[in-house]
């Protein structure tokens, strides 16, 4: 069996410096697919973009929590969203209080109107996935909201991202944050499977993201090194992993502490010989349109 990865940068129209350093990936072919967080204030710039580029699979990044200090945005939505705005108006810092408080029905209206703008800007989305993973409902066991999604996913005829497989390495992913239990969750994920494969939405076997909690943390020759190693892991099927590019600027540093991390990952993803590497590793990039096609010929 082959090995296929998409690589998917997240957070593109975060801001401006996220902006530039997706489009570099992108245009260079170094990375697969993106997807945009429609509130925040340069969704629209990179909205345009895509809609001027459409050889890239870009999609839309689902967008219920605002986790920064100073940087916050509110939902798109125009009425109803009563449910999904914080004490200061904003969506949430973190998921839990997402999912412990939003209603459904706001839920959906946000859903429809952040693809609607996207479209409204240019972008011809290929592909949906969340920021934060708020759509899972795994910080309290909200399914409805992974039903909600499934349902969407199908009418838009839209790939979604969640894992067709379940490893024990994915539940102890700090990435992915799952908080529920381990038997709960396996117990019902071949349900939601077969859920998203009943309404038409293709699926990658797996989600690894890279994790952040060791040694490649400490600098950027430990983190290329971790990457490295990393990606000979992947197992055969259809993989996609996660990143949060962006070019170093006093508007990142000014976002995050974190900055040095996205630095960083633009730094790795745009070098050829990393590029390479992937291919020695024998791995075959696709990207969600590929993922579409191959899930449909079945």
């Amino acid at each position: 069996m082959e090995k296929y990865l998409i690589i998917n940068a997240d957070d593109f129209g975060m801001c401006h410096s996220a902006n530039l350093a997706v489009m570099d990936l992108l245009s260079r072919g170094f990375i697969t697919s993106s997807t945009i967080m429609t509130p925040c204030s340069w969704a629209k710039e990179a909205a345009n973009w895509a809609g001027e580029n459409p050889q890239h699979a870009i999609g839309v990044h689902l967008t219920f929590t605002s986790e920064w200090g100073m940087y916050r945005w509110g939902p798109m939505s125009r009425k109803n969203t009563a449910s999904l705005r914080d004490e200061e108006g904003f969506m949430y810092h973190g998921s839990r209080e997402f999912e412990e408080k939003a209603d459904l029905d706001e839920v959906e209206s946000e859903i429809l109107a952040q693809i609607e703008n996207c479209k409204k800007y240019g972008l011809v989305p290929s592909h949906l996935d969340n920021h934060m993973g708020t759509l899972y409902g795994i910080e309290t066991g909200r399914f409805e909201l992974l039903n909600l999604i499934f349902d969407i996913a199908g009418e838009y005829g839209l790939p979604f991202r969640f894992p067709s497989k379940f490893l024990a390495s994915q539940f102890d992913n700090d990435m992915l944050e799952i908080k529920i239990d381990k038997n709960v969750l396996g117990s019902i994920f071949d349900k939601f499977t077969k859920y998203a494969n009943d309404k038409g939405v293709a699926m990658p076997d797996y989600l690894i993201p890279g994790e952040w909690n060791g040694p490649q943390n400490d600098s950027y020759e430990n983190y290329r090194d971790y990457m490295h190693e990393f990606y000979k892991t992947f197992p055969d099927g259809v993989t996609e992993t996660y990143i949060h590019p962006a070019i170093e600027s006093d508007e990142l540093k000014a976002i995050t502490s974190n900055w040095k991390k996205r630095v960083w990952e633009h730094r790795l993803f745009s070098d050829p010989q990393f590029n390479r590497y992937i291919a020695d590793c024998g791995i075959q990039l696709i990207n969600y349109r590929d993922l579409a096609r191959m899930r449909s010929s079945r």
